[in-house]
């Protein structure tokens, strides 16, 4: 198992997101975050990268395939794009952080990859949103890491990023990596999701195999299946 989550439960001040969280990620499987706005999807992937401590519980990360402590990759919200620096340089600070070794020829790739090669000596500032948010993706992918965290990765793409975005993902998985994914996009995205943790009343309200999740008619909004409860376990940890 890459990263387990075992009973987290989190407050800002006295008010309670959510409880009872309990979440397994194996190596090559996609689990969809889902969830109404507010729910607590962004704050529970922060926990899960290590951003934020929870109020309880606990998460932990195993070996990767080559018996090593699993590398995380993280995409929020925002893009840190530094705008004064080109893509090929943003990317160069961005591994020299990380203390991943990366060549050249690396760095080339991955650009070709999100489809920003011909821009590589060009400087962030006059990028896109679709342009910087798949230079942000390149950063990502860059560092092959064990565990992807992404948090709405495709706001703001057009067809074409969004389409580059979901080719990366699944190579991603195809590879071994464990993903967690928040999607903006959740009745077309589903399709490729491995599970599904739907996040409702401040717990899980269903936590279990993508085709197993059912959609309501009602504009897209999940209508999760009963889940069993903490409290209808006796109490019972997860």
């Amino acid at each position: 198992m890459l990263l387990r989550a075992r009973d987290l439960a989190h407050f800002y001040g006295p008010r309670l997101i959510f409880k009872d969280i309990c979440l397994d990620l194996p190596p090559g499987a996609l689990t969809v975050l889902a969830g109404a706005n507010g729910a607590g999807k962004s704050t529970l992937l922060k926990i899960l990268a290590g951003l934020i401590r929870p109020s309880t519980g606990s998460v932990e990360t195993g070996e990767n395939s080559r018996g090593q402590k699993p590398r995380i990759g993280y995409l929020g919200h925002q893009t840190f794009i530094y705008p004064e620096l080109t893509a090929l340089e943003n990317l160069r600070f961005w591994t020299s952080l990380h203390g991943h070794a990366v060549t050249g020829s690396d760095y080339a790739a991955i650009l070709e990859r999100v489809e920003l090669a011909p821009f590589a000596e060009e400087k962030a500032r006059g990028f896109s949103r679709g342009m910087a948010q798949r230079l942000n993706l390149a950063r990502v992918f860059l560092l092959e890491a064990d565990i992807l965290l992404l948090d709405e990765p495709g706001t703001g793409l057009d067809l074409r990023s969004s389409a580059v975005l979901l080719r990366e993902i699944l190579a991603a998985r195809d590879k071994g990596a464990g993903i967690i994914w928040i999607t903006h996009n959740l009745e077309e995205d589903l399709r490729h999701a491995d599970s599904v943790a739907f996040l409702e009343g401040k717990r899980l309200a269903f936590y279990g195999p993508a085709k197993a999740f059912r959609l309501s008619e009602r504009a897209s909004v999940p209508r999760p299946e009963p889940f069993e409860t903490r409290e209808a376990r006796g109490g019972e940890p997860c």
